[in-house]
């Protein structure tokens, strides 16, 4: 018999308590022992939780109770939860954790302190998605050439409503948030910091890069309007908030920011609450994982085939993929470096010698343009909308500080990715 912890008896917790329950026979026959959901760690006594387990606010309760087997931490942070961690595996007690915030920041600190201590994180990126074994086990003979991903189902259900139904952000976040989809403040999803925290994780499995969430690009879906999803039907895109890794040469691009994407690749097609993930390896060629990426039911089901998987080894699997120690010495592309195509919407002055003055710059800068429309946006203003060849960021991003400083932009330009 294996006895659980679980440290934060919210909407995850309560559905791994009560699938360890309802699935008790099957899961016990394939972990080859029976796992007991024993004891819940959780702040408020008083609020009301769908569990049979016995409830505690004593942390020590669980920490320090030689016959607990197993921490199962899904509460939340980063700070306070890495401290109960390093608890745990100093007392050598396995840990399963969903917390994909600590991970971004005390992934490798962890991995030092866990040594040979079974320490799994399947549910920390993509929910019910099994894309953490898929990289660190079913991959492990691939150079992973790169990672694009739509890992936060946020940010994915307002995208496909905005382009499918022609809803405008503001109403359509408000939706979000009466759907339970989006929080009260939704920064954290529609800002894509959700998404690199996950992206992180998922780097380091694939290129052992040690990067914080303020190393890397990350970006929003706040400014996208409705003249970005007339361009992009119009030369039959979709956009995406995707987080990507790719390597370049001795480089590796991290980078979350809405994208405009062929209609015609498989992650493009990837709509609503779901997620997607690309991978492609040296070997195996393009890999595709689909399914949800959040909710009590799917995150559980990760966090309990963890456990599983404890139970069968025993011993723990490396935790970031490596078991020697490898060094692949890659380092993090600086951000001004990433080369791709862009997307540009500038509103200007609806008059003789404006196009004219944008081309100007935009050749200033080594920025060719690769499409364009023009639409009329009032009586004395236009929607410029156009795409470039490749250039690189540190271009596009000089070029439109000096078409917004000359006034030929009434407006801030707005700046959307092209991955094809």
């Amino acid at each position: 018999m294996l006895k659980i912890a679980i440290i934060g008896v919210g909407t995850v917790g309560a559905s791994v308590a009560n699938i360890l329950k309802d699935n008790k026979d099957i899961i016990t026959s394939r972990a080859g022992v029976e796992i007991v959901p024993t004891i819940g760690v959780v702040n408020d006594l008083s609020k009301k939780r769908d569990v049979s387990i016995e409830l505690t606010d004593d942390l020590d309760k669980a920490l320090n109770d030689d016959s607990i087997d197993i921490i199962v931490e899904l509460m939340g942070g980063v700070e306070r939860p890495y401290e109960i961690i390093k608890r745990a595996l100093s007392k050598g007690k396995p840990v399963v954790t969903a917390n994909k915030a600590l991970l971004a920041y005390h992934r490798y600190d962890l991995e030092k302190l866990a040594g040979d201590i079974p320490f799994e994180y399947e549910a920390a990126v993509a929910g019910g998605i099994p894309i953490i074994n898929a990289l660190r086990d079913g991959l492990s003979a691939n150079n992973i050439e790169s990672i694009r991903g739509i890992l936060n189902g946020t940010c994915n259900y307002m995208l496909t409503r905005m382009i499918n139904d022609g809803i405008d952000y503001e109403s359509i976040l408000k939706e979000a948030q009466e759907l339970g989809y989006a929080e009260a403040d939704p920064t954290f999803d529609v800002g894509g910091f959700d998404a690199a925290h996950k992206l992180l994780i998922l780097a380091s499995i694939a290129y052992d890069v040690d990067a914080k969430p303020e190393d890397i690009l990350i970006e929003g879906i706040q400014n996208i309007d409705t003249p970005d999803i007339d361009f992009a039907n119009e030369f039959n895109y979709s956009i995406k908030l995707l987080a990507i890794a790719k390597r370049v040469g001795k480089q590796i691009e991290l980078r979350v920011h809405p994208v405009f994407i062929p209609k015609t690749e498989m992650i493009a097609k990837v709509d609503g609450v779901m997620n997607g993930i690309s991978v492609i390896g040296d070997k195996v060629g393009e890999t595709m994982y689909y399914g949800p990426g959040a909710g009590g039911n799917a995150t559980a089901s990760a966090v309990i085939a963890n456990i599983v998987d404890i139970a069968r080894r025993g011993k723990g699997a490396p935790m970031l993929g490596f078991e020697f120690d490898y060094k692949a010495n890659l380092t993090i592309m600086p951000k001004d470096e990433i080369e791709t195509k862009y997307y540009l919407r500038l509103r200007i002055e609806d008059k003789v010698g404006v196009l004219a003055k944008v081309t100007k710059i935009l050749g200033e800068h080594e920025i060719s343009i690769e499409k364009m429309i023009q639409k009329p946006y009032n009586t004395t203003c236009a929607h410029l909308l156009l795409s470039t060849h490749v250039c690189i960021e540190k271009n596009i991003n000089k070029a439109l500080k000096e078409i917004e400083n000359s006034g030929v932009a009434t407006t801030k330009p707005v700046m959307i990715r092209i991955e094809d």
